[in-house]
């Protein structure tokens, strides 16, 4: 019997682009602040931002579903982590068993298909050797990414939201600081610092938005088209091998997903859709 290795589960680590980009962004506005004259104390106002978080995220939890929230919660993680998974090492185990179903025919990977640690390419391969119609085990899987899909989406879109109220939530700040300036027209030096304190809440607001919630929702974006993608390639992978496709022919096709996105509009698997980009709302 050919020795199988299960489908390997990837490994986590950094993501140094996310991590970089954030280093970047906030040195380079405030080295540019400091060059201007400034001071980081003048923009480090712990009431600004008490504003500015506290608002956005109320507007945010009164738009967003409990579940789907502390759903999006969960998936911060991904943002600063990249869990990769190698579709070239998913490959390899997809041609092993289809070596062996080839050979052995494909009931004998009922023992492999219960090793496999992946969810997704498990219950394919045991709906495979259950003997499930074809169409069916299409179906079913395509329920499953097209799932996974809109979760993900879903929870992309609570960064969105977050990065729409933000701004907004600024001014909000600025307005209040501007009411306790009035309050000291008669100081014309206190009216002068009080403006610039005021104002700080507006750039927490703008800042916020387009350095960490916009940016967080595009790569919870792109995190779940490689997530379709990946399992794009597996069902395509199993339903090969449930029409008995040569192991080189189903090499040569699932070959495809590895490559660059651009190469998966004509990989997709039939029955489905290739995706557009996705666009940030918001």
């Amino acid at each position: 019997m050919a020795k199988i290795k299960a489908a390997n589960s990837g490994s986590t680590r950094p993501d140094l682009a996310t991590l970089g980009g954030l280093v970047l962004a906030v040195g380079g506005i405030l080295t540019g602040l400091m060059m201007d004259g400034g001071k980081i104390r003048d923009v480090a106002q712990i009431s600004a931002a008490m504003i500015v978080l506290g608002g956005t995220l109320g507007a945010v939890m009164v738009t967003t579903p409990l579940a789907v929230l502390l759903r999006a919660a969960k998936r911060l993680g991904m943002v600063f982590f990249d869990r990769k998974q190698s579709l070239a090492a998913t490959i390899e185990d997809i041609i092993g068993y289809a070596t062996q179903a080839r050979k052995q025919g494909i009931v004998s990977l009922e023992q492999q298909a219960g090793a496999i640690t992946d969810p997704f390419l498990r219950k394919a391969l045991n709906l495979a050797v259950d003997g499930i119609d074809l169409d069916q085990i299409r179906s079913i899987m395509e329920l499953e990414i097209t799932l996974v899909e809109q979760d993900g989406d879903a929870e992309a879109k609570v960064f969105e939201s977050a990065g729409g109220y933000a701004p907004t939530i600024g001014i909000i700040g600025a307005v209040l600081g501007l009411m306790q300036v009035m309050k000291n027209l008669a100081n014309i030096d206190e009216v002068g610092r009080g403006i610039a304190v005021a104002f700080v809440a507006t750039v927490y607001g703008v800042a916020s938005a387009n350095i960490f919630f916009l940016p967080a929702a595009g790569k919870l974006h792109a995190r779940v088209k490689d997530e379709v993608r990946r399992r794009e390639l597996m069902l395509e992978g199993v339903l090969s091998i449930v029409e008995g496709l040569n192991p080189k022919l189903i090499s040569t096709k699932l070959e495809a997903y590895a490559q660059q996105p651009a190469a998966k509009a004509a990989a997709a698997p039939k029955g489905r859709v290739a995706e557009q980009p996705a666009t940030a709302e918001g």
